[in-house]
């Protein structure tokens, strides 16, 4: 059996759970969770809509599952693979030139005084 929307007198299927996260004054509107929780409430999409919070609150409304998400997901995965695989190539040992003449040395930190410009040597 399919659950129900937690708001007295609601017969329509629960298709989001709202948390609420009282440090923060923050309620979570998300997609209906897994199991049901105590002090979670699982709302219909029409109650889910219109849903209020006390003044001062925030309302974090996150993306419901669908198949557009989870094709983003994957998306978001593969970039990140990527950018993982590209930082670990062998890259050049050179270090950047800078506008700086070093002037010292402490541990792995440089002192470094300011290039006089083109035109002042």
């Amino acid at each position: 059996m399919s659950r129900r929307c937690s708001r007295p007198a609601c017969k329509h299927p629960a298709v989001y759970t709202l948390t609420y996260v009282y440090r923060d004054s923050t309620a979570v509107l998300g997609p209906l969770a897994a199991y049901v929780e105590p002090h979670c409430y699982d709302l219909c999409a029409g109650h889910a809509s219109r849903l209020t919070v006390p003044r001062g609150w925030e309302v974090v409304r996150l993306p419901s599952e669908s198949t557009d998400q989870v094709s983003r997901d994957s998306d978001d995965l593969e970039a990140l693979a990527n950018a993982v695989r590209e930082a670990a190539l062998p890259g050049t040992d050179t270090e950047p030139v800078g506008q700086g003449v070093e002037v010292g040395r402490r541990g792995h930190l440089r002192v470094l005084r300011s290039a006089p410009p083109e035109g002042r040597r």
